[in-house]
């Protein structure tokens, strides 16, 4: 059995924060290896890239969520006692609770009114000289999230809500006083969500039975209890908040079509392209770069030895650019993904393997039909102009946007 290898330094912590999205991949390529061990946060860590080690990560038998997310990252981005953090029976009998919600129809419904907003936005744009679209794109997923989901929203919180679900995933990673105040947000948001739990419970809101509100306070454990009115807010947060982040794969898509503007005709002219063109943006833009679980059992993989309770981080990003998946794994061609096989370990922006059954993240489809809904509306009922503005996107950032948020200007709506 051979020793896995190791990264240089006695912590890779700084490192990883100067580097989130390539350390892991570079670090592996200078190693000539899949994986290495190092320590982040202190804590001894192994890390691993490429599609075979994703295959080995979402193994339900060897790897477990459980404990595994740094404390800074469970106390903003997840909270206590969701679905990411669960495993076996629990974590598939919870995930039921959300695949429940990602019906055909739920998600057309949601990509209605969010095409009722955008035509809602978009005379006021018309007004205006210029305008942030991860601003408005923020505001206007947080307003249609919530009427799809059923929770009441009235207009004078909708900023507040807006800026706190933001920071839950903007922050997730940051450091000081960044870091606290996404902590506050989590915080008054579960308190928030759970008083409406309990008012679904006591019968004072009544919302449709197929919503994410109803569902997730009236839905009952193994045991056949109601979770934890706490339990259930983060739930719920986890439907609200992933649906905000969207913003930033829209802003992403916004930028891929003013980068390879070329294909802004391609997508009017064949409507089959649309698919594939967010998908190679999901691929090429980074969001988060890792995923963290800890060993069940000691195991062996290639020779190497992966000790029991040794946390493991999965590279997201490195596993989506890896050249031995991909062809010219940085160049942007949308086309790759009409003859993608499919395969759940070397895409995996938002996790791999199954979505029943894994921890891939059952909110994918509405990813994916939220980013084609802004693009097609992007590119086939306004135009605008986009203005110099140092639209390289800041890497490192989490997740990773143009500096200005990608500025437009002049917006006319198509007749």
């Amino acid at each position: 059995m051979s020793d896995i290898p190791s990264a240089r330094g006695f912590d890779s912590t700084l490192a990883l924060f100067r580097n989130p999205y390539g350390f892991i991949s570079k670090t592996c390529r200078d190693l000539d290896a899949d994986l290495f061990e190092t320590r982040i946060l202190l804590q001894k860590t192994i890390c691993i890239t490429g599609a075979a080690a994703a295959e080995v990560f979402y193994r339900e038998n060897r790897l477990i969520r459980t404990n595994s997310m740094p404390g800074r990252i469970q106390k903003t981005l997840l909270g206590k006692g969701g679905v990411q953090g669960l495993d076996g029976a629990t974590h598939q009998h919870r995930k039921k609770m959300f695949m429940s919600l990602m019906g055909t129809e739920r998600i057309a419904a949601l990509e209605g009114m969010s095409v009722h907003m955008l035509d809602s936005f978009a005379p006021g744009w018309e007004v205006r000289d210029e305008i942030v679209l991860y601003d408005e794109v923020r505001e206007l997923l947080t307003r249609v999230v919530c009427t799809w989901a059923g929770v009441p929203l009235p207009e004078t919180e909708v900023s507040t809500r807006t800026a706190q679900l933001t920071a839950l995933f903007q922050q997730a990673g940051a450091v000081g006083p960044k870091h606290w105040a996404a902590r506050r947000a989590r915080h008054r948001l579960e308190k928030w969500a759970a008083g409406m739990i309990q008012q679904v419970r006591d019968g004072k809101l009544q919302p449709t039975q197929e919503s994410a509100l109803h569902v997730i306070a009236t839905w009952r454990d193994l045991n056949g209890e109601l979770l934890n009115s706490k339990v259930a807010a983060v739930e719920l947060l986890n439907i609200l908040r992933p649906t905000v982040a969207v913003s930033v794969f829209v802003v992403q898509t916004a930028h891929a079509l003013y980068r390879y503007s070329q294909w802004q005709e391609k997508l009017r002219d064949d409507e089959g392209l649309l698919e594939p063109f967010v998908q190679e943006v999901r691929r090429l833009y980074p969001f988060f770069p890792a995923v963290a679980a800890r060993v069940r059992s000691a195991f062996e993989w290639r020779g190497y030895h992966f000790p029991e309770g040794r946390r493991v981080l999965l590279d997201l990003y490195g596993t989506n650019t890896d050249p031995r998946s991909w062809d010219a794994p940085l160049e942007f061609l949308p086309e790759r993904f009409q003859s993608w096989d499919e395969n759940p370990y070397n895409f995996i922006p938002q996790g791999g393997g199954d979505h029943y059954t894994n921890h891939r993240c059952p909110g994918e489809w509405i990813a994916i039909s939220q980013m084609k809904v802004f693009c097609r509306y992007l590119v086939n009922e306004i135009n605008y102009d986009v203005p110099d503005q140092g639209s390289e996107l800041a890497s490192g950032e989490l997740p990773s946007l143009p500096k200005n948020r990608f500025i437009m200007r002049n917006i006319r709506r198509r007749q």
